[in-house]
């Protein structure tokens, strides 16, 4: 590669540095069998314009299918031109932290305004700068809940001469299942309890009859039982997996009932123009997935991790955080605060160990609720509403299809196919069309949800989309 400054010399000074003969020897600990057997098939050298060319060319294989009703946890929304036109301004264009507030202001104000405007939306008190994304959110939540109470938890147990304490954690069934596998990572690193609470099935009535009209979200009745000394904490998503609406504020009821702390997480940001604020219904916690606001749904990434809490914990919180000051002459400035927390001070005894920024997807994030406005994000969260619960409805009414769960949505549901759904998503896609995710593989011991599909609608999906959905599902 001539473009690389490094010569045959500079190499053999590196690796002599390093105390090794060859380069090869870097890859010691890869296992033989991930190495390539034979030379990658590529046919010499090209220039840049015939590369591109041929680039383009391989491209055309590719299918474009614009009729998108995938969701579960990675939504299809419009993005404005304002977010791209304001990323690539030179001042912006990094993910990095800005620790020369003297030279970073611009950042530095925007990721205040960005603080702001989350706080604002998840009715927290404080919101930090952001993180890696939605499931790392609600693990970093999870240790919050564990340090805010496990001293007072562990102080308890002395005094009742019960010597061994282990922080337990409860978490719906109805969280993200990959979130999910996360927290299990984060737990079992850390030395937390985690307990699954199932969530109401439509099969079987719940003893409790107020119970039995929200079928699709935590079963607040088995969440009641499973309350112990050690729990710390609950963590519940709304809406939550299946796009039912979780009853946040009898959950933190409970939660608060036997000392633990409620964290929310919010996987479907755009819900939040719409629906009441988490920390309005009793939320300690929320930790979201920013993704749906500015940010293209990417293969999976980056994404956007939004994280929020009341004031009592803001010093358990991780993440970067700039606030608003006055220098010596009196001027407004912006700078990281409570550093104190963080990694690059306290190392090992931090907060977190999260310590990239994701700031780049987070002005994306920014200039799209700044370009809707207050009133923009309402109406955007009732096209969802609208387009989702329309689709619902006339899916429900077709013969070889049903409704699983009778909660309410937002902007995705649950249908039953009465043959096999990798078949009804086979055919939908030979007609163009993305038609969900299959759930049976997450929940597999779950009869109801066999040969059942998620499907998500947003503004994204106009009405004569969504009647040819149907149309072909009819047929079917």
């Amino acid at each position: 590669m001539d473009y690389i400054p490094n010569t045959d010399e500079d190499r053999k000074e590196m690796l002599k540095k390093i105390g090794i003969p060859n380069h090869l020897s870097l890859f010691n600990d890869i296992q033989g069998r991930l190495f390539l057997k034979k030379p990658l098939n590529v046919q010499g050298f090209v220039s840049e314009l015939e590369l591109r060319n041929h680039v383009t060319e391989l491209s055309k294989k590719n299918k474009i299918i614009s009729t998108n009703f995938l969701g579960a946890g990675a939504y299809y929304h419009y993005i404005p031109s304002t977010v791209d036109h304001t990323l690539r301004r030179n001042e912006f264009y990094t993910a990095y932290t800005p620790y020369q507030p003297e030279v970073s202001q611009g950042m530095l104000q925007a990721i205040y305004e960005f603080q702001t405007v989350v706080a604002n939306l998840t009715g927290m008190d404080v919101a930090n700068a952001s993180m890696y994304d939605g499931s790392t959110a609600l693990a970093e939540a999870m240790l919050m809940c564990v340090a805010a109470k496990s001293e007072e938890k562990q102080a308890e147990r002395q005094a009742n001469s019960i010597a061994s304490f282990t922080p337990e954690i409860l978490v719906s069934s109805t969280v993200h299942p990959e979130y999910r596998e996360v927290l299990r990572t984060y737990a079992t690193a850390k030395g937390i309890t985690l307990k699954e609470i199932d969530f109401i099935s439509s099969e079987n009535d719940p003893s409790n009859p107020e119970l039995k009209n929200h079928s699709g979200t935590t079963n607040l009745e088995l969440l009641k039982k499973a309350f112990t000394q050690d729990t710390v904490g609950v963590l519940i998503q709304t809406p939550n997996f299946f796009g039912c609406i979780e009853d946040i504020k009898q959950i933190a009821e409970l939660t608060h009932q036997n000392n633990a702390l409620l964290a929310v997480s919010v996987v479907e940001i755009t819900s939040l123009g719409l629906l009441k604020s988490p920390g309005s219904l009793g939320a300690d916690i929320v930790a979201g997935e920013g993704q749906g606001f500015g940010i293209p749904v990417s293969f999976g990434g980056p994404y956007l991790g939004i994280l929020a809490c009341k004031e009592a914990f803001i010093r358990r919180i991780p993440g970067r955080i700039v606030g608003l000051t006055t220098d010596n002459r009196g001027q407004r400035g912006f700078v990281l605060t409570l550093q104190a927390r963080e990694q690059h001070i306290r190392r090992e005894k931090a907060t977190s160990n999260i310590c990239t920024n994701q700031a780049l997807c987070m002005l994306a994030a920014l200039v799209h609720i700044i370009t809707l406005g207050k009133s923009g994000i309402q109406q955007l969260g009732e096209l969802n509403l609208n387009k989702a619960n329309y689709a619902y409805q006339k899916l429900k009414e077709l013969d070889n299809f049903s409704g699983v769960f009778n909660s309410p949505v937002y902007n995705e549901f649950v249908i039953k196919c009465r043959g096999n759904a990798g078949d009804v998503l086979a055919e939908l896609l030979k007609n163009n069309i993305i038609g969900g995710l299959e759930l049976g593989r997450f929940y597999p011991n779950k009869t109801e949800l066999e040969n059942s599909l998620i499907i998500c609608v947003t503004e994204m999906m106009p009405k004569s989309e969504i009647d040819r959905l149907v149309k072909i599902m009819e047929e079917m």
